[in-house]
């Protein structure tokens, strides 16, 4: 007695199951990507900004979070002073940082405005450019902002 296979001999739907999970996986690398990227700098309440910036290769992030009785300054990930900052900015550019390197200023919204600008003048003065950086968000969305004046 001879014996015989009753399946055929392709099935197809089984032969597109693996190529189906490899879809997911790539669509699931696109979708979480973004998300994995290191962010530099440390986390702040920033204001809302209609503006959106270009991306930049190696910006130098500067970061003013709100502290009693002066804000804290951050350069990346580490706490300095404003003297400690001006001390490292010097060194980047003695060391041959590119006159188009652009620092990023992230200023919460509890930091006076006098140290954004003392700050501000500081980098501008070193030779390097500024942006300051905000949250985007989408137009009329202010009014659900904290008022300024209380």
């Amino acid at each position: 007695m001879k014996l015989e296979m009753t399946l055929p001999e392709r099935p197809g739907f089984l032969h597109a199951v693996p190529l189906l999970n490899i879809f997911a996986m790539v669509q699931l690398f696109f979708l979480l990507g973004p998300s994995l990227v290191w962010q530099s700098g440390v986390a702040v309440d920033l204001p809302p900004s209609r503006f959106q910036m270009e991306r930049f290769e190696t910006p130098l992030v500067v970061t003013l979070g709100p502290g009693e009785p002066t804000p804290r300054i951050h350069f990346a990930r580490d706490s300095v002073t404003l003297v400690e900052l001006s001390e490292r900015l010097d060194k980047l550019r003695e060391n041959g940082a590119q006159a188009k390197s652009i620092v990023l200023l992230q200023t919460d919204i509890g930091t006076p405005v006098g140290v954004e600008r003392q700050v501000t003048e500081m980098i501008l003065a070193k030779g390097f450019r500024l942006a300051l950086v905000g949250i985007n968000s989408p137009p009329g969305s202010f009014r659900h902002q904290k008022p300024i004046i209380e």
